[in-house]
């Protein structure tokens, strides 16, 4: 028998389709990279998702230093084993208390929560009412439910109320409280009735609620009169207006108690590093005793966004804290992007998939730490920059 090499069996490269779709990419200027930045960044930052300045406030840090020195660096195991800390508990009791609902459950992070809430309150058989602008972690949540996923036109109560008379078996809606790329707000109400008219649940992802809308910051629900109603569901994260890490689910206590024995992002995931529950539960305590943070971040945003439509872009009135800045392609978004960051301020920078009309744009966040002159600064180097065409593009959108 004639003897063959390892080599001459090998097959030829798993991967090579990897090149190709990489080449589609750089064709259409979707490539995306890492960027490490320095502890002490000289850039300006409207880029994240540091709200309200919190996320180098001195209380954050010595909240996350304590816990860390009390617990540990990590929760050592699963919530349900030995991840659950007294200092878990007394955030999720005082995240509940803050903004008004029953119970809460902390989870190591937002995407994590919603997943737990829809897969756990959905099912085979069930229905899931999605609008079409929601966030990556809803979709995958709906994804992985196997329930019945109806994607509802973006903000569009009647839409919800006539797919979800549709459906005979149990069913709820899902929503972003303010949608991460153009920063409006859900017909939260509307979406109430709606469910309401049905017997559905309402499950609210108030990611970008949470620390600036509501009396204090107590979010979009509280603000629109829903917060503790029995047949709604928060999602949250301690990751943008709390300056830490994580997420968390609000409900009835008896939804939460479900979640504990069903939510597999939950039961089969390492608990929240005390770190950042320590963190997140200094920084909710300083919301409390400075409420008047989350109007200056919706103060902050209107200014750029009266600024930059005043100049001549195309910018989304933003309901919350994110500040949307159409540009003509892709391409044009990712050198606008780099050229501000050359030229000293850092912006987030949206091209498909991540935009659900294919639309790239700027995102800017209105932090309420910004100052008059940042806020000039900012507005500044985003007009120097930006690219041909980008004045023509239409402003109402």
């Amino acid at each position: 028998m004639p003897q063959h090499s390892r080599e001459a069996d090998a097959p030829a490269d798993v991967f090579a389709w990897i090149d190709e779709a990489e080449r589609a990419r750089e064709q259409a200027g979707l490539v995306r990279t890492l960027r490490p930045r320095s502890a002490a960044s000289p850039l300006l930052d409207l880029a994240s998702n540091d709200y309200l300045g919190l996320s180098r406030h001195p209380e954050t840090v010595r909240g996350a230093c304590a816990a860390a020195e009390e617990w540990g660096a990590g929760a050592t195991g699963s919530r349900l084993v030995t991840g659950t800390t007294a200092l878990h508990a007394e955030l999720e009791r005082e995240l509940a208390d803050f903004c008004g609902f029953e119970a809460a459950l902390v989870l190591s992070s937002g995407y994590a929560a919603n997943l737990a809430a829809v897969t756990a309150l959905a099912g085979r058989g069930a229905l899931v009412a999605s609008d079409s602008g929601n966030h990556a972690s809803i979709v995958d949540g709906c994804r992985l439910s196997r329930a019945e996923t109806a994607v509802i036109p973006h903000a569009d109560p009647e839409a919800a109320r006539k797919t979800l008379a549709a459906h005979t078996g149990r069913a709820l809606l899902v929503t972003d409280s303010v949608f991460s790329v153009d920063g409006d707000a859900a017909p939260l109400a509307g979406y109430a009735d709606a469910c309401s008219a049905r017997g559905a649940a309402l499950v609210v992802d108030d990611a970008h609620g949470l620390g600036v809308l509501g009396e204090g910051g107590r979010g979009a629900l509280h603000a629109a009169g829903l917060a503790g109603a029995p047949g709604v569901v928060a999602t949250l994260t301690l990751s943008k207006s709390l300056g830490s890490q994580g997420g968390a689910v609000l409900g009835p206590a008896k939804v939460i108690r479900h979640l504990v024995n069903t939510a597999r992002t939950f039961i089969f995931d390492t608990g929240l590093a005390p770190a950042a529950a320590g963190g997140a539960l200094a920084a909710l305590r300083l919301l409390r005793r400075e409420p008047e943070r989350a109007a200056r971040a919706r103060e902050v945003a209107a200014l750029l966004h009266g600024r930059l439509t005043t100049a001549g872009l195309a910018s989304a009135r933003p309901d919350a804290a994110v500040v949307s800045v159409r540009a003509p392609s892709a391409a044009a978004a990712l050198r606008w992007a780099a050229d501000c960051r050359e030229a000293g301020l850092s912006v987030g920078c949206f091209r498909p998939p991540s935009v659900p009309d294919g639309v790239s744009r700027l995102r800017l966040t209105a932090r309420a730490d910004l100052t008059g002159d940042e806020i000039e600064r900012a507005v500044a180097v985003i007009l120097r920059t930006a690219p041909a065409g980008a004045a023509e593009l239409p402003r109402a959108f």
